[in-house]
């Protein structure tokens, strides 16, 4: 959800083939802007037509929504769910009881804040990563999309849609969802770790 671009960095594809263009997050214009609106709004960042869309995590659900509004070649989803249905049933819980309102964005927001405490080279090294790659720390948006991950109305996977997930998936786990690529031992971060896999599947995926 607070990712950006960057994490898209290390996918490699030929580009003799492909134009890359990144969408950064847009604010929400309130907490209650419907998913709806905020994607015909990010369509407007879009310049070409029949595009392919590609979407990690929350990104996936987006650039569902995208596709309801544009045509689209493709639309490829990374570490994501194709509908509600592939949601964990965790996820079904804190929608219903409303607990997703008590988490502390501030964590994101002020994140400079704690790592400093942090100790070993291990915990240091997430932390950077972390501060690179989780580079959205707008405290609205962040509980704007929250609530919009958890009450996902989407009842079934959309057309001409590819799924990539990884089989250690602990966001999204690999038992919710139904017919995905799978990557072995890929995390709900494999964007980062195992892109060139990804690639591979996303070229092939297209030239096929």
């Amino acid at each position: 959800m607070a990712a950006g671009p960057e994490i898209f960095e290390n996918l490699s594809l030929p580009k003799e083939n492909y134009e890359l263009h990144f969408l950064r997050w847009l604010k929400p214009l309130d907490l209650d802007e419907t998913i709806t609106n905020y994607t015909m709004r990010l369509n407007e960042e879009i310049k070409h037509e029949n595009p392919v869309l590609i979407g990690v995590s929350f990104g996936g659900m987006i650039v569902q929504e995208m596709s309801r509004f544009i045509n689209c070649k493709k639309i490829i989803i990374i570490s994501s769910v194709k509908s509600k249905n592939e949601l964990p049933i965790r996820y079904k819980i804190a929608d219903f009881t409303g607990i997703y309102a008590l988490f502390p964005t501030k964590l994101f927001t002020n994140f400079e804040d704690y790592t400093k405490f942090l100790m070993g080279k291990s915990l240091k090294k997430k932390a950077r990563d972390y501060k690179k790659y989780l580079s959205v720390r707008d405290e609205m948006y962040l509980k704007w999309s929250i609530k919009n991950v958890l009450k996902w109305k989407q009842n079934e996977p959309s057309k001409n849609l590819i799924h990539i997930h990884g089989t250690d998936d602990s966001v999204f786990p690999i038992k919710h969802i139904k017919n995905a690529i799978e990557i072995p031992g890929g995390t709900h971060a494999m964007i980062l770790n195992k892109a060139k896999i990804i690639s591979e599947i996303i070229n092939q995926s297209l030239t096929c």
